[in-house]
C-alpha cells in the first residue's frame, strides 16, 4: 500500500526526522528542504547504492565530482543560455507569478483571475559573481545539472585512464535550477541532486546501448523497492526533446500527486562533445574529425582496432536524489491493520536502504547490567561497516517498537534479564513481527546476513 497522499508521507518525514522545511524558524524557503538525522542517511545510502550499480559493480565507468560553480561560457556553449528557461506569466490581479503551461482555462492558479500577461521566456539558472568585482565579466553560474562538468571533463579522464569507448563517467552532485514554482513537497525544488551517468559510445551503436540502459536501470529501482509494475514508459514526443536529444525514455512513477517522472534515459548524440570544442578547439583532442552536422573540430576518441577517429556518442540515464527517495518512501510506506483492530504504520524499506539498520533495546532503561550488555551490543555491530546501529533506551518496547516501523528499522534487537542468564536476545522482524531467540555469539552473522540480502 503506497501513501493515499502528499500530506501522509510529508507528515511522516517531519515526525520521524527524514525532511524538514529549510530555515522552517525563519518562515522556511520555497522549494528549498533540509535531510533530518534519518533523511541524510537514506539520501546516503540511496547514493550509495547508486554509486554501487554504476560504477563498482562495472568495469567500464569512472567516478567524477566536479565543481558546481560553472563558467558562463560553458553554459553558452552547451546551449543552456539559449534554451534553458520555462514560459512564465504575472497575474495583474494578485501579482503572483506562474508557468505558463501550468495555467488551465486562461485563469489565475491562485486567484482565478483571467488578468495575466503573455507568456516569457524565464531563464532557470541561478547566477553569481565570482571574485570582488560584479561586472559581466565575473559572473557565473550554479550548475543546472551535472553533465556539462562531464563533457568539459572528458579529455582529463581518456588521457588520465586510457579509457576506449564504450565507457561511462558517472557523477553525483548539487544542481540548481529557479524553478518559477516549486511544488510537490521534494518533486520539484531549486536545490537538488542529480545521480548522472554519462556512457560514450560508438555512433551506430548508440540505440542499441539506449536500450540497453533502459533495461538495466529498470532492473535497478526493483532492487530499490520500487516495483517494475509500478513504472511506466514514455518516449518523448520529437517536439518535446530537449535540445540536446536525439531521443528520451522517461521512466514514469505514480506518485502521489500523479504520474510523472522518476528518471530520464537520453540518447544526447554527439551534441554536447560537439558544441564545447566548436569555438574552442583546444578544449578537444588534436584529430580533424568531421561532424555529421559540419567540419568543425570535435571532441573525439580513437577506435584501436581501426586508428579512426571519431566522436563519440552519449547515452546519459538522469534521475533526481530527491525524486528518488519519494518514490522509494512511497512503495514502502504502509498502514497495516493488526489482528486486535490496531493500525500500525511502517516503511517496508529494503534493508540495504534503511536509515537504521538495527535497534538495541534494552528491556528496563535504568537496569545497570541489561543496559551495559545492550551498549556492547551496539558497539559489536556497528563495527559490522553495515549502516547506523542505534541504542533505543526508553524502556517502553513497544512504543520503540512502533517507532522503527515507521523509521523502517529492520529489525530491533532485545536485551533483557534471561540474557543475563543464557547470553541469548530477542531478535524482531519488522515486516512480520515474527520473534526468534538467539545466542549473542551469532547475532552479527544474523543480522550481516539480512542486511546484505
Amino acid at each position: 500500500m503506497t501513501a493515499k497522499s502528499m500530506e501522509e508521507l510529508t507528515s511522516l518525514c517531519k515526525r520521524r526526522g527524514f525532511i524538514f522545511q529549510s530555515s522552517e524558524a525563519y518562515g522556511g524557503m520555497q522549494g528549498i528542504y533540509d535531510f533530518g538525522p534519518l533523511g541524510v542517511e537514506l539520501k546516503n545510502n540511496l547514493k550509495t547504492a547508486w554509486w554501487q550499480s554504476m560504477v563498482y559493480e562495472r568495469d567500464d565507468v569512472e567516478g567524477l565530482d566536479a565543481a558546481i560553480l560553472t563558467p558562463q561560457k560553458v553554459l553558452h556553449y552547451s546551449g543552456h543560455e539559449e534554451t534553458f528557461s520555462d514560459p512564465l506569466v504575472d497575474c495583474r490581479n494578485c501579482k503572483k507569478r506562474s508557468r505558463a503551461d501550468h495555467i488551465i482555462d486562461g485563469k489565475c492558479p491562485y486567484c482565478g483571475s483571467t488578468e495575466l500577461t503573455d507568456p516569457r521566456p524565464f531563464n532557470l539558472m541561478f547566477k553569481t559573481n565570482v571574485g570582488p568585482v560584479e561586472d559581466e565579466e565575473s559572473f557565473a553560474y550554479l550548475r543546472p545539472e551535472t553533465a556539462q562538468h562531464i563533457f568539459t571533463n572528458f579529455k582529463n579522464v581518456v588521457d588520465s585512464t586510457s579509457r576506449t569507448v564504450p565507457f561511462g563517467i558517472a557523477q553525483i552532485g548539487k544542481s540548481f535550477r529557479n524553478e518559477i514554482t516549486p511544488r510537490n513537497f521534494i518533486f520539484r525544488v531549486r536545490e537538488f541532486e542529480i545521480m548522472e551517468l554519462e556512457y560514450f559510445v560508438k555512433p551506430g551503436t548508440d540505440e542499441d546501448w539506449h536500450q540497453t540502459w533502459v533495461d538495466l536501470r529498470l532492473d535497478w529501482w526493483e532492487r530499490q523497492g520500487v516495483s517494475r509494475n509500478a513504472i511506466q514508459l514514455h518516449n518523448v514526443p520529437k517536439d518535446d526533446l530537449a535540445h540536446y536529444s536525439k531521443a528520451t525514455l522517461d521512466l514514469m512513477y505514480r506518485f502521489p500527486h500523479g504520474m510523472d517522472e522518476l528518471e530520464g534515459i537520453a540518447n544526447r548524440t554527439d551534441f554536447d562533445l560537439g558544441s564545447h570544442t566548436k569555438h574552442q578547439s583546444k578544449l578537444g583532442l588534436t584529430a580533424d574529425v568531421k561532424s555529421n552536422r559540419d567540419s568543425t573540430v570535435r571532441l573525439a576518441i580513437q577506435d584501436l582496432s581501426t586508428n579512426q577517429w571519431f566522436v563519440p556518442f552519449v547515452i546519459e540515464p538522469s534521475a533526481g536524489v530527491e525524486r528518488a527517495i519519494l518514490a522509494v518512501l512511497n512503495e514502502a510506506y504502509e498502514i497495516e491493520r493488526l489482528e486486535n483492530g490496531a493500525e500500525r504504520t511502517l516503511l517496508r524499506l529494503p534493508p540495504h536502504l534503511a536509515p537504521i539498520k538495527v535497534a538495541v533495546m534494552p528491556l528496563k532503561r535504568n537496569h545497570e547490567q541489561i543496559v551495559s550488555v545492550a551498549r556492547e551490543t551496539v558497539k559489536k555491530l556497528q563495527f559490522l561497516g553495515l549502516g547506523r546501529i542505534t541504542l533505543e533506551n526508553t524502556g517502553n518496547i513497544g512504543k520503540s517498537y512502533r517507532k522503527h516501523d515507521e523509521a523502517g528499522t529492520p529489525m530491533c534487537v532485545t536485551v533483557d534479564f534471561q540474557t543475563l542468564e543464557d547470553d541469548t536476545v530477542t531478535i524482531r522482524d519488522r515486516d512480520s513481527m515474527d520473534q526468534i531467540r538467539l545466542p549473542r555469539t551469532e547475532l552479527s552473522a544474523h543480522v550481516t546476513e539480512a542486511i546484505r540480502m
